[in-house]
């Protein structure tokens, strides 16, 4: 969900500067800066910013920069001309010498350089600032594309780590029924004087290595990963499915190695659980 969008556009000596950016976030949540001519416009703003942008904190600035000579405060000479006029003639009337420096004098007296006009905006303007905006946004949109593009490459090279580390379990696993039956048998006959059924030994090792039987977990796992890569090619706006997945998954590996039971397969159940964690942490960044 992280981007950077700004737009920059001409007119009639100012400067239209248009930025957007977003972090991650569960929802949209979108503040607004907005120059003082474009607040009538701010739910039109909004609305094309929501409408592009699903999730995310989203920072949005519209400001305006004018020429040096547009923005320059205009001096009001008519009322310095008549600041003249009743000055000299005060000074006629009571013999109070004139001022030596009438410029000086005249441009501290009131509102001679107050900005008294009040701009409005025009359509023609409006809509050469809309286009602005609109270009920010996709410029956004532009820069998310790309990077959710790699974010989907790591996520598959992550869910293919995954499956191998998944396969990898199975010689393990085979060989794990094995010991546990040997280890049993040795340890009874290690007993002296021992006698048990074998009948029953047969079901207790049965009842135990079923206990102990992953065959579940591995093939709903599998079914995450094969969910993962197809949620991956959806249209945007999965980012929270691919969430509830990857949590999925992580209940599935976490029950694989509770019932490891051997040195082996729980190494590999750590290296499935770190390939997990780099894809939760990562999928907060997508849509």
């Amino acid at each position: 969900m992280t981007g950077y969008g700004k737009a920059v556009v001409a007119y009639k000596g100012k400067k239209i500067n248009v930025e957007v950016k977003s972090l991650n976030s569960k929802a949209l949540d979108l503040s607004t800066r907005i120059a003082p001519l474009y607040r009538e416009k701010e739910m039109e703003i909004r609305q094309i910013v929501t409408a592009k942008l699903l999730r995310g904190k989203v920072d949005f600035a519209v400001w305006i920069e004018k020429e040096a000579s547009a923005d320059a405060t205009p001096v009001n000479a008519a009322l310095v001309a008549n600041y003249y006029r009743q000055i000299s003639d005060i000074a006629e009337k009571t013999g109070i010498p004139a001022p030596a420096d009438w410029l000086s004098l005249l441009l501290r007296m009131p509102d001679v350089m107050t900005r008294t006009e009040t701009e409005e905006l025009t359509d023609e303007e409006w809509a050469v600032a809309r286009g602005a905006v609109e270009e920010a946004v996709d410029r956004l949109v532009e820069f998310r594309t790309q990077e959710g593009a790699a974010l989907q490459k790591k996520f598959g090279e992550k869910i293919d780590n995954i499956e191998r580390l998944l396969h990898s379990i199975e010689p393990w696993e085979k060989a794990r029924v094995e010991k546990i039956r040997t280890r049993i048998v040795d340890g009874l006959k290690s007993i002296p004087d021992v006698e048990y059924d074998k009948n029953r030994l047969e079901q207790e090792l049965i009842y135990y290595i079923e206990k102990l039987d992953i065959s579940e977990e591995k093939q709903r796992l599998a079914n995450h990963l094969k969910y993962f890569r197809e949620t991956m090619e959806e249209q945007a706006g999965q980012g929270k499915k691919l969430g509830f997945i990857a949590q999925e998954m992580g209940r599935e590996i976490n029950t694989t190695g509770s019932k490891s039971n051997q040195a082996e397969m729980q190494n590999i159940v750590v290296k499935m659980k770190d390939e997990l964690e780099q894809i939760k942490e990562q999928v907060l960044n997508a849509l």
